[in-house]
């Protein structure tokens, strides 16, 4: 009963058209102070120490490092790259839209300023090409949506905050605590390679069917060429991955150093920004920022709340009663996660899922990371479909196409996408294989 009273205000508020992180809040406020002898000053308490949280503190230095590459004309240089490599086949630069989301995905942490990254120079230059409008707005749509699989991913970040205070314990009894930052973006470099060669195989496959143009192929010495400019971009995912793994520093120095490397490269090394440009980008990112810590810090009072009333736990131990298994259970993740994205955009779908489904999965025996790499690319199928999809927003302001569109034009690349999505639920390896392997688990 105390379950469906919580969720049915939630979402009596977000029917509404409330904002979810207001709608949060208000929840548990009501609740709080109507229904529970909790003082006051736990929940003042809470709000500040919700986001008193050291792997926090990367969000804001990855939005920073992903605005002065998007900014800085890495993004071009790395489309470049892209092009002289693959470009002479069929669909030459839907292919090389593709690769260089993956490159951009790599760098960024953001999907939306993967689109706006790489679609704003592909998108132009497919349609002078000869390629529909369609095709190259599919392309870069779905393949922007990399940008929170492929590591360092904004999402998996909050992901571990999200599951940061949760208990759980596994079918033996021991507790079991959640994925770090440092092992969910590992564990994102396989998947993430694997969906990049889906969707480039699915636009490969549309480009030879109805054949799309092709690039002349480049010469070796213009290979050589793009890829030296494009080096100093390319060598952040080095880094950022081999800071990580090597122990050299955390997630979140990572994400300073990543900050402060990119503002380098931007304005001093390939200087396609300006001094001047500076404080804009410093402010954007600031508004960005602030935005997703607000939802965050009411979102860590909602967990809060269910952790006080014991709700995930109950949860879990009535599934496990009834005798559901991991199977199921997952395939209702999938369809819940599902749904949540026609409504909601991901850091909050993650933020109010990740603390509930955690304890059910580590009592079903699902690892950790496993649930972690399949929300995320359950986020990444919900961006790219309506009606609140980011990336279809971002993607048909670049291709002035009217969303309804555009969503008939992703259909292709998103049935991809939900196939993988299959794959990776039911083959727990493709996520824990890589951070096994480098004794992460």
């Amino acid at each position: 009963m105390t379950s469906l009273i919580i969720f049915g205000l939630l979402i009596a508020l977000m029917l509404t058209g409330m904002p979810i992180s207001i709608a949060l809040g208000l929840t548990v406020l009501t609740f709080i102070y109507t229904m529970t002898n909790v003082p006051t000053e736990s929940v003042a308490l809470k709000l500040f120490t919700g986001i008193d949280n050291f792997e926090i503190m990367a969000i804001p230095f990855f939005i920073l490092a992903g605005n002065f590459l998007t900014h800085g004309g890495v993004a071009r240089r790395m489309i470049d790259f892209a092009r002289s490599m693959i470009g002479h086949w069929y669909g030459g630069l839907g292919l090389a839209g593709v690769m260089a989301c993956a490159l951009f995905a790599a760098v960024s942490g953001s999907s939306p300023a993967t689109v706006i990254a790489i679609g704003s120079i592909m998108l132009p230059a497919m349609v002078k090409q000869g390629f529909p409008k369609r095709f190259g707005a599919g392309v870069i749509t779905t393949s922007g949506a990399l940008g929170i699989l492929i590591p360092p991913s904004i999402v998996m970040v909050i992901y571990c905050v999200a599951t940061g205070g949760s208990i759980a314990l596994d079918p033996a009894g021991q507790r079991v605590s959640s994925a770090s930052v440092g092992q969910m973006f590992i564990a994102g470099v396989i998947p993430g390679v694997m969906l990049a060669m889906l969707l480039g195989v699915t636009t490969f496959y549309g480009a030879w069917r109805n054949d799309y143009p092709r690039l002349p192929r480049a010469s070796w010495a213009e290979r050589i060429t793009a890829f030296r400019k494009c080096v100093w971009g390319l060598l952040l995912i080095l880094i950022v991955l081999g800071g990580i793994y090597a122990g050299i520093f955390t997630p979140t120095e990572a994400a300073a150093i990543s900050a402060v490397y990119a503002f380098v490269i931007a304005v001093f090394v390939y200087r396609d920004m300006s001094l001047r440009d500076v404080p804009k980008v410093l402010l954007g990112s600031a508004n960005m920022s602030a935005m997703i810590l607000y939802i965050i810090t009411n979102a860590v009072l909602f967990s809060f709340l269910m952790a006080n009333e014991n709700i995930p736990q109950q949860i879990a131990n009535w599934i496990t009663s009834v005798g559901v298994d991991w199977i199921i259970f997952l395939l209702v993740v999938n369809v819940l996660l599902l749904l949540a994205g026609n409504f909601m955009e991901p850091s909050s779908i993650v933020l109010i899922m990740a603390p509930i489904l955690f304890p059910v999965a580590v009592k079903l025996g699902i690892h950790p990371v496993h649930l972690g790499i399949l929300m995320v690319v359950n986020m990444e199928v919900g961006m790219c479909h309506p009606p609140v999809g980011l990336n279809l927003y971002v993607a048909s302001g670049i291709a002035k196409m009217g969303i309804t569109e555009l969503t008939i034009a992703v259909w292709p690349w998103l049935l991809t996408m939900l196939i993988f999505l299959g794959i990776v639920t039911y083959v727990p390896e493709i996520s824990l294989w890589l951070p096994r392997a480098l004794g992460m688990l």
